[in-house]
């Protein structure tokens, strides 16, 4: 099973139910910083399963949740907890950063 899972408008909201922190990278295909995070994103998300959920909306293919979430930067993280948004991040950042941004939302191990 893939550690980061492709998102649609259609199955987006089920995805981020649920107790289990849920990160969701907004990106598109164009953009240059999205494709420097993606490897970041995949190796967060291969490392913290199960404690966190990861998945990635292509924000060209999905504008309606893009829209409904006021996403105007890409890419941008939305962490979820509970079907909420609980934290946000524009832009690129280096995996230990981003994980130290996320730490404090995760379960135990």
């Amino acid at each position: 099973m893939a550690a980061v899972h492709e998102v649609t408008d259609q199955s987006f909201k089920q995805f981020v139910e649920g107790d289990t922190p849920v990160l969701v990278d907004f990106w598109a295909e164009w953009c240059g910083p999205c494709k420097m995070l993606s490897p970041v994103v995949e190796e967060l998300a291969a490392e913290l399963s199960p404690r966190l959920k990861a998945g990635k909306l292509n924000v060209d293919d999905n504008p309606q949740t893009a829209r409904e979430f006021g996403i105007m930067s890409i890419p941008t993280l939305l962490i979820f907890q509970g079907g909420q948004v609980v934290r946000q991040i524009v832009g690129y950042m280096p995996k230990k950063q981003l994980h130290d941004k996320i730490a404090d939302l995760l379960p135990q191990a």
